[in-house]
């Protein structure tokens, strides 16, 4: 078994060697910053939550290869079992597999990690955000300074220019192979499935999921609603486009206005400290959903969870309550922790997905 090609001392695989890093929670850590790092500076034995090995593009935890320490000069001390860490990550997907062939009732969640393999930006901290919108780094805002109501009464054409970007940027986007690979899931199901997602794009619509089994808990950017509160319903966005300006991401032109008093029209999205947000398009959808899930007393139900983060826990939170009777598999590259019992796959959606469909096929006609 070769050693590693970064100089960290660990008899490893070859695909490994080839990667030379691993990661920690404070983030990756290959051999210059393994080398810049004091004495101390790196924990004695790793835990099972402090960090997780990068081999073939997926991520090991220690729960999956226990044994590796560092010596004081930060050298992979424990004789690594690769064939056994792969092992047991295909162990992981055999049983995530499983679960949802023999599911009779499939639930999906997604956070915003779904869409990125799709090529949407998922605004993960002030860098990502302003990598995606560049002239907003400028102004020195946020995305929490513009995902907010206050900006369709001081500056619309600058809450218009975000969210009519995002309303365009959705449009023409092709969600990726995972959700037809849900989709396919789904429609095997006895018991039917359910689909849940604090995403505002409409991606699960464009895929192709029944517009009836889907709630969104934050509202659609598809949707519009009276910013003038004049008591209209919520009404389509489908009739209205907005020019945006590249150069400074404001809106140019007609605004989008309300059919009944033609005042500003805004998205029926739930902003933050939005006081004004109509919540009954998603009420609707949450009593859809809260009857179907009346429906499946002592059924098999599979929570299947994608991209969903911690830092607004609406959905991770949704996805364990479901499955408190059932199975919650959890795919997620930066947030995998799963409540015991629960199956955790640190991988990006589309690779989590291919992978346990793969694995279905294999093994034949999916149950349920």
């Amino acid at each position: 078994m070769p050693s590693c090609s970064a100089g960290l001392g660990c008899r490893v695989d070859a695909t490994w060697a080839a990667k030379g890093r691993f990661r920690t929670r404070s983030g990756i850590w290959n051999q210059a910053a393994l080398r810049q790092k004091g004495a101390g500076s790196a924990p004695r034995r790793f835990g099972v939550r402090d960090v997780a090995l990068c081999a073939d593009g997926a991520t090991y935890y220690e729960s999956q290869a226990p044994g590796f320490a560092l010596d004081g000069g930060y050298r992979i001390a424990d004789e690594i079992d690769a064939m056994s860490v792969r092992t047991r990550i295909d162990a992981t997907y055999d049983r995530a597999a499983e679960a949802i062939r023999q599911a009779e009732a499939l639930v999906i969640t997604a956070g915003a990690g779904m869409g990125v393999d799709s090529g949407l930006p998922d605004f993960r901290g002030n860098e990502g955000f302003w990598r995606a919108y560049p002239p907003y780094a400028d102004l020195g805002l946020s995305f929490e300074d513009l995902a907010s109501p206050d900006g369709f009464y001081s500056e619309p054409d600058l809450a218009w220019g975000f969210y009519g970007h995002r309303l365009g940027l959705y449009r023409k986007t092709i969600p990726h192979e995972g959700f037809a690979i849900l989709r396919r899931w789904a429609a095997t199901k006895s018991m039917g499935h359910w689909v849940y997602t604090s995403n505002v794009d409409g991606q699960f619509q464009r895929a192709g999921f029944d517009p009836t089994r889907v709630t969104e808990c934050h509202g659609a950017i598809d949707s519009m609603q009276c910013n003038a509160g004049c008591g209209a319903d919520i009404f389509s966005a489908d009739p209205y486009t907005v020019d945006v300006d590249p150069a400074t991401f404001r809106a140019r032109g007609v605004l989008p206005r309300c059919p009944k008093c033609r005042g500003l029209a805004r998205p029926n999205i739930a902003m933050f400290s939005d006081l004004e947000w109509n919540p009954a398009r998603t009420s609707a959808q949450t009593r859809r959903m809260s009857d179907w899930l009346k429906t499946l007393p002592n059924r098999r139900v599979v929570v299947v969870e994608c991209g969903a983060g911690t830092a607004i826990p609406t959905v991770r939170r949704t996805s364990e309550s479901l499955a408190e009777s059932g199975m919650l598999v959890r795919i997620n590259v930066r947030d995998p922790e799963v409540p015991s019992g629960g199956i955790s796959l640190a991988v990006g959606a589309l690779e989590g997905l291919r992978a346990i469909d793969a694995r279905i096929t294999d093994n034949g006609v999916i149950a349920g």
